[in-house]
């Protein structure tokens, strides 16, 4: 007897362009890679100059190991510039050839560097020695821990050489350039990537302030980039560093309480290995976040600055391909897409929720040069094709203005997803969306999301957007799924080719781009709403702008 799969229930979403719930910040236009050099590389080039274009406003990059010292070859989970070495008599010798090729890069784009003062150049190490890796995937994660992690051994040639930095930066971009990035200092210090103590980064932290403000004074400076602040050792840093900044001694100049413009700490996801499929963990992400939120919103001094998640990811190691961790499997396709659009949806509701100043969240993501086609990393490009992923970002380029009240049926409540993730037999099928009055549009992304990565039959969609001042749109559907914006399917049905052929690449190419899911049509309007219908596949995205 042929059993039937249940059909899923329809879906109703109900969208109201009347009801503003707050600006629609860019909030998604950051991302960051722990490989510096592949910045000005061929693909690193090309991915920039992509994710400069699909943003309405700059983007903000951030990169480790720009003060490593080193020839500047690239490798996984490293990177160098050779900014600071020192000469037989121990002074200083600056030499910003390749930082300033990193950061022309950015800026020739309009792009803004989250500029990361850190690591520890070899000369200036307290424990240099051994100094650089040559980690691999599959290879114990503390291989990568070496020199470059450890406090200064001299904390004055360390505030000079921030300050060095800063002035030249000033010379080469202008004081109204430089103004506009964010300068930060180091990453996940509650972390092995920190050899030092609380104290000791504090330390480090005031030299670091000290420096940059001599340099430009109206320059903003923050941290501490701690991991996950739902854990215990991140929210214990987290906390430690914001009690120093308000009322601990300060390192250099002996008053109380050190600047501080935003704060910044990490969130991470946690997939697994479930029954031979992955299963994705979003409620870990968010637990996160609502935590950082929360430890910020706690310090009256501190609630209203900028916060930046400083990388905000399903999981923790990008460059960890899915031949050796198999959990990370979900990269290449539309798992990796859909989950993307129901995060940062919910991260303007924990926003909104804790009432903090939610500035961005660094998608810690780029590409890696010269690897494997598709091999897994967590990237949003593949040897120069874009992967489902980079698509999202794209949708979130066309939402402006500000973003509005959604309702559904099949809708997951935000605290429910942080609390117990996406695990009931329904999918999480809901909407972002916003209205832009100055240009007479509005968008709808539109996601079918769930945490196991299963086959699923599509579920049906009614749309229903209320508030719209006119008797006819436009209407233009973009989307994401198997058959659209989808380089990897195509991939696997040209038999995955290691090495692809020009006419492949093409082929490729063109797949990975943003797609259209029908031609643009007229849709009227009654009593001013505009109905909507489709069939969503599991992991889909679909984005409608309407314009009038």
């Amino acid at each position: 007897m042929r059993v039937i799969p249940t059909p899923p229930p329809p879906v109703s979403i109900q969208v109201d362009l009347n009801k503003k719930k707050g600006k629609m910040e860019p909030v998604w236009a950051w991302f960051g890679y722990d490989e510096p050099n592949y910045t000005y590389m061929k693909d690193g080039k090309k991915l920039l100059s992509e994710l400069a274009e699909l943003s309405p406003v700059p983007v903000y990059v951030r990169a480790h190991s720009l003060l490593v010292t080193g020839d500047g070859k690239p490798a996984l989970k490293w990177g160098s510039t050779n900014a600071y070495t020192e000469d037989a008599k121990g002074k200083p010798v600056y030499d910003w050839t390749i930082v300033d090729r990193i950061f022309d890069t950015y800026v020739e784009r309009k792009m803004k560097p989250m500029a990361q003062m850190g690591f520890m150049p070899e000369a200036l190490s307290s424990k240099p020695q051994p100094y650089g890796h040559d980690w691999q995937p599959g290879q114990p994660y503390d291989k990568i821990y070496t020199g470059w992690r450890y406090p200064p051994k001299d904390y004055r040639k360390w505030g000079e050489l921030i300050y060095q930095w800063v002035r030249h930066s000033v010379k080469r971009y202008g004081k109204k350039e430089v103004e506009s990035w964010y300068w930060e200092l180091w990453n996940e210090p509650d972390s092995p990537y920190w050899g030092g103590t609380v104290d000791e980064y504090n330390k480090l932290y005031d030299y670091s302030v000290d420096a940059v403000r001599r340099a430009l004074p109206t320059a903003k400076v923050g941290g501490p980039h701690v991991t996950g602040p739902q854990g215990k050792r991140g929210a214990t840093f987290l906390k430690a560093f914001l009690e120093h900044c308000r009322s601990g001694k300060n390192y250099v100049t002996g008053k109380t309480g050190t600047p501080l413009d935003f704060v910044a700490f990490h969130a991470k996801g946690s997939p697994k290995l479930v029954d031979g499929h992955v299963r994705m963990n979003l409620g870990t992400q968010l637990r996160d976040i609502s935590s950082g939120f929360q430890i910020v919103a706690s310090y009256p001094e501190f609630s209203k600055l900028p916060i930046i998640i400083g990388e905000s990811d399903p999981e923790g190691c990008a460059a960890c391909g899915m031949q050796t961790n198999p959990e990370n499997a979900y990269r290449n396709g539309t798992m990796y897409s859909s989950y993307t659009a129901a995060a940062f949806a919910r991260k303007y509701e924990l926003a909104d929720a804790h009432q903090v100043n939610f500035k961005g969240a660094v998608s810690w993501s780029f590409e890696f040069e010269n690897q494997p086609w598709f091999y897994g990393f967590r990237d949003l490009a593949t040897n120069g094709v874009d992967k489902p992923v980079l698509n999202v970002f794209r949708m979130y380029g066309m939402m402006r203005g500000n973003r509005v009240e959604v309702s559904g049926n099949l809708a997951y409540h935000t605290m429910a997803i942080r609390d117990s993730s996406v695990r009931r037999a329904e999918p999480d099928v809901n909407a972002l969306a916003t209205r832009d009055t100055a240009s007479n549009t509005a968008a709808v992304l539109v996601w079918n999301y769930h945490d196991d990565n299963v086959p699923a039959a599509a579920s049906p969609v009614d749309l229903a957007i209320k508030g719209v001042p006119t008797q006819q749109v436009t209407v233009t559907q973009y989307r994401i799924d198997e058959n659209h914006s989808n380089s990897y399917a195509v991939w696997l049905k040209m038999g995955s080719p290691k090495q692809p052929s020009a006419e492949q690449i093409a082929t490729l190419e063109k797949a990975g781009k943003l797609a259209q899911f029908e031609a643009p049509a007229q849709v009227a309007v009654t009593n001013g709403t505009v109905r909507l219908k489709t069939d969503l596949p599991r992991q889909g995205v679909s984005l409608y702008k309407l314009t009038w």
